[in-house]
């Protein structure tokens, strides 16, 4: 059985392998490496419930389960041999083959039309505000990484810096565009 590939499959798969854990952990773990900003582990049910997929598919055991006093049960995976190499199969996918991903943006952008011209500049305006804010955060983090970790572990955040800025261009140029009447419209919804 062949199991879909996500983010958060990959990184519950890669903290097993680490080293066996239970589900909170492995929550808290991503949530305190920052991780939590390329793995979405806002909802604590979609980490029970790619644990379930991951153990199902045979990717991941049960190591033991146990019960301490006044705490709820508690079960402990490790990785199966099958998900040693899955793990590794999916890393070799991920990072030579482009994903044919969805984000929202470019979606907007494609439906643009669907405001008038000035509220579409207006909302773009408040999006170089934010992604202004986000870089400074990225800087940040970056600058505080890099006191006590080497590099490789802050990969996610140069890139995600560096698509941030990226964008940070287009949409201001898009801003100007507007604001020249180089790009418009005519809004009739």
């Amino acid at each position: 059985m062949s199991t879909r590939r996500s983010p958060l499959a990959m990184a519950l798969l890669s903290l097993v392998c680490e080293e066996p854990m239970h589900a909170y952990r492995m929550q808290q773990m991503i949530k305190e490496r920052h991780k939590d900003d390329v793995v979405n582990v806002a909802q604590r049910n979609s980490v029970y419930q790619t644990i379930e997929r991951l153990r199902r598919d045979g990717l991941i055991t049960v190591r033991e389960t146990s019960r301490e006093e006044n705490r709820p049960e508690r079960t402990v995976y490790q990785p199966s041999d099958a998900g040693r190499e899955t793990l590794r199969r999916w890393m070799r996918e991920m990072l030579s083959a482009p994903a044919r991903e969805f984000p929202e943006f470019p979606a907007a952008l494609a439906f643009l039309p669907v405001l008038d011209p000035g509220e579409a500049r207006a909302a773009l305006e408040e999006r170089v505000a934010a992604l202004r804010a986000r870089l400074a955060g990225l800087d940040r983090d970056l600058t505080e990484g890099a006191k006590f970790l080497p590099r490789l572990f802050l990969l996610e955040t140069e890139y995600m810096r560096a698509m941030a800025a990226t964008e940070l261009d287009h949409v201001r140029g898009l801003v100007a565009n507007l604001a020249a009447g180089e790009v418009t419209w005519d809004y009739r919804l």
